[in-house]
């Protein structure tokens, strides 16, 4: 089973940037598109950005548009979402997923197998 851990949370203030991180086994990693997803209280998850296994592939949702950038380091097993201009409705627990097969549609959560536990960005107005 695929594991995914994600770090780099944290408190920011409006306007900050933070890094976020996510590890994988290298087993699952190699392969792997992988997409970043938050989660506000009371709110359905939604999508933020995604990346194919080359990373000549991404996207964003039009809310983090310019301000967010997805990465990945394959030799690390490693994805990250650098934030910048944070706003307080960036606020959310944010999740990465993985999955092995082709992805039609990057912002559908079941497109993806293989998810982390989370990790809460605030941002402070």
């Amino acid at each position: 089973q695929a594991q995914l851990v994600e770090s780099g949370g944290g408190l920011v203030q409006t306007g900050g940037s933070l890094r976020v991180s996510c590890a994988a086994s290298a087993r699952t990693f190699s392969g792997s598109a992988m997409g970043w997803f938050r989660q506000a209280p009371g709110k359905e998850r939604e999508f933020v950005a995604f990346i194919s296994w080359t990373g000549d592939g991404t996207r964003y949702s039009d809310s983090v548009k310019g301000r967010f950038t997805i990465s990945r380091d394959n030799a690390k097993s490693t994805v990250y979402l650098q934030m910048n201009a944070l706003k307080p409705e960036d606020t959310a627990v944010y999740y990465c997923a993985s999955s092995l097969d082709y992805i039609s549609t990057p912002e559908d959560v079941d497109e993806y197998e293989y998810w982390g536990q989370g990790t809460q960005v605030t941002v402070s107005s």
